[in-house]
């Protein structure tokens, strides 16, 4: 009976980990909560172990997962960012090439970009001429003539 609660006290811990995980997102608590479950696996296969080595066992399997995570899985969720500029969408438009719908005077104007307007910074510039974006300064599109 004894080795039964053993056994479902780690998987308990594993299951509390994981809940904090969901609900203070950073991937630490669940990695935790994996070496706690796989814990209650070791418990069920060997449940004479003491306590003590239960214990030396669990922290060896935190700090494994957690290495494990850091050293394999982080730099592969960072390498799958499939749209680096989503929350960027001036970058979006460099190298693009819009038509001015107010001149450029004094170095600001603003280009026709979809079926809204931005802000333009360049050299001073006629309605109607086409420029190219270089650069992104804020909510301004720097811009240069197309000739």
């Amino acid at each position: 009976m004894e080795n039964l609660v053993n056994n479902y006290g780690w998987w308990l811990l594993a299951l509390v980990l994981i809940a904090m995980e969901m609900i203070a997102p950073g991937y630490f608590m669940l990695w935790i909560g994996i070496a706690a479950g796989l814990m209650g696996l070791v418990a069920l296969v060997a449940p004479t172990l003491p306590a003590i080595v239960q214990a030396l066992l669990f922290g060896i399997l935190a700090i494994a997962s957690c290495a494990l995570y850091w050293k394999f899985i982080l730099p592969l969720a960072e390498q799958r960012d499939d749209q680096p500029l989503l929350n960027r969408r001036g970058e979006k438009l460099i190298g693009q090439r819009f038509v001015l719908v107010e001149p450029i005077v004094n170095g600001r104007g603003k280009v026709k970009v979809g079926d809204g307007s931005w802000l333009a910074e360049g050299p001073d510039l006629p309605v109607g001429s086409e420029v190219e974006v270089v650069a992104v300064d804020g909510t301004a599109l720097r811009v240069k003539s197309v000739v």
